[in-house]
């Protein structure tokens, strides 16, 4: 799946909620939306389809659509800052998958599959960082983390509680039951 070229702050004015992760997020400074008429006081009230409609993208931008996916997986572990550094970090190879180099971002990731840092990628000052963000950080309940080999295993499928939502789910199904 190609990314699209937008500005990632563009799309979280638009959404208006925080979908980087950032602490400088442009939605914190601007919280309206962006362009010519972004900021005039008569927004338009939103017809059922609009919200549906703003509920999906909100899922597509933030998750890119799955959360098994290898570059979510690697965010979840903590081993990157963001989603966007993340898919990053697993294009330019820094990641293997049951000890085989991998550098496809949309990967999917299976139970029992291990992702860790490549070994000639360890000395580099971003997976330096990156591990010790990871000590610090919590993954989910379906991922597990060894700080001492910068790895982490799949235990189990995702389930909906382990979701980070800041949109409504119910909205998105209603939308694709129609």
């Amino acid at each position: 799946m190609a990314t699209k070229g937008n500005s990632i702050c563009k799309w979280c004015r638009r959404e208006g909620v925080s979908l980087c992760g950032r602490e400088r997020c442009a939605v914190k400074r601007r919280n309206y939306a962006p362009g010519v008429h972004g900021n005039d006081k008569k927004q338009p009230k939103l017809s059922g389809y609009a919200r549906q409609l703003r509920e999906k993208q909100k899922a597509q931008r933030l998750y890119l659509i799955l959360e098994r996916r290898m570059d979510n997986a690697v965010y979840r572990l903590g081993l990157a800052k963001t989603r966007r550094q993340a898919r990053q970090m697993v294009g330019h190879g820094f990641f293997t998958v049951n000890g085989k180099a991998l550098t496809i971002p949309s990967y999917l990731v299976c139970v029992g599959d291990v992702l860790a840092v490549k070994e000639t990628k360890r000395g580099k000052t971003l997976t330096r960082e990156a591990g010790e963000a990871a000590v610090k950080a919590r993954p989910p309940k379906w991922l597990s983390f060894d700080a001492a080999s910068l790895s982490g295993k799949m235990v189990s499928l995702p389930e909906k509680e382990d979701l980070e939502t800041v949109f409504d789910p119910t909205l998105i199904v209603e939308l694709y039951s129609r």
